[in-house]
């Protein structure tokens, strides 16, 4: 074979492979590659976004960043960094309530909370902890849930010696006497329960936030110039809160391996935790009376306008 006609085929076959890449690119499938990053707690009721690369759409990767802060978690929404974000109803609100740009998306997570003593201790209700060293994480879902119990009880926050921490190292403060109690976020109790440091004094679900406890987010403006995105990622949330919910060896051995969590801690964990995605009248019943704690408690200044921070109509439109 000649050189000349070399050439000829080398060119052929480069203009094929332009062609085929322009074509490529213009078709559906290509059209439909992208990446929807997601953020999440380091928490056993934050784990549902690990699930979601099982049921997202041909073309699409799902990344997730975990972060330890609820804080982290919404800044990260409001600036785009992440796409949508799983944290606490309290930072959602404080967001809001501030004039932040985040709206909820979606229910995530119920339950997950638990109010901890030493296995030593004698307490027997929440009055007992008057004096005692309690763990807090301020500015947390578990916070405000707290303080309305201790209003229950007759009580308030100077009953108590309020020590910041946070959730990750409750655990270990109240293994090692640091703390009389701790109000913390699963797995935490399971972990002092596996190991007999802890036993549970009350699951803080009795007040009218109920159980309520994380939500899906995104920005006000993802809401409004990319519903196709949020629209797809609620399909997907729904998908894998099912999922995890259904199948408790899958949720158990996920939870292990993304919290670096024993089996039993894990398990211990699981029974206090309900992965969930539906926003409902009971949903909004129960964040709009949680908003009036945090402004009872001045945590903020002024409620979220609710028909923004909750956009139940759009919401239902995607969802249809």
């Amino acid at each position: 074979m000649s050189t000349i006609t070399r050439r000829s085929l080398l060119k052929r076959a480069a203009a094929l492979s332009v062609g085929s890449l322009i074509a490529a690119r213009g078709s559906p499938v290509f059209a439909q590659e992208t990446t929807i990053k997601v953020g999440t707690l380091k928490l056993i009721h934050g784990i549902t976004p690990y699930f979601y690369s099982k049921f997202a759409p041909a073309g699409t990767t799902i990344e997730v960043i975990p972060f330890e802060s609820p804080t982290d978690g919404k800044d990260a929404v409001v600036t785009g960094t992440v796409d949508f974000g799983i944290y606490g109803l309290a930072a959602a609100t404080l967001g809001a309530a501030a004039g932040q740009p985040v709206v909820i998306v979606g229910a995530a997570c119920n339950r997950g909370m638990a109010i901890v003593v030493a296995a030593n201790s004698k307490a027997a209700s929440i009055t007992d902890l008057k004096g005692k060293r309690v763990g807090i994480w301020p500015g947390s879902t578990q916070e405000v849930v707290f303080m309305d119990r201790l209003t229950a009880e007759k009580m308030t926050a100077h009953d108590i010696e309020a020590v910041r921490v946070s959730f990750s190292d409750m655990a270990p403060a109240l293994a090692r006497g640091d703390l009389d109690a701790y109000v913390g976020a699963e797995p935490a109790a399971g972990i002092s329960l596996a190991n007999g440091t802890g036993r549970v004094l009350e699951y803080p679900y009795s007040t009218p936030t109920g159980s309520l406890n994380m939500v899906l987010t995104a920005s006000e403006t993802m809401l409004k110039t990319d519903p196709a995105r949020v629209r797809t990622l609620l399909k997907i949330h729904r998908a894998a809160s099912e999922y995890a919910m259904s199948d408790k060896d899958a949720f158990v051995t996920m939870a292990m391996q993304r919290l670096g969590q024993q089996r039993r801690s894990i398990e211990l964990a699981a029974p206090n935790v309900e992965l969930t995605w539906r926003i409902d009248d009971q949903f909004v019943t129960q964040a709009r009376y949680y908003g009036t704690q945090m402004l009872a408690r001045k945590q903020i200044r002024a409620l979220p306008d609710y028909n923004r921070f909750i956009p139940t109509t759009v919401l239902s439109s995607l969802s249809a």
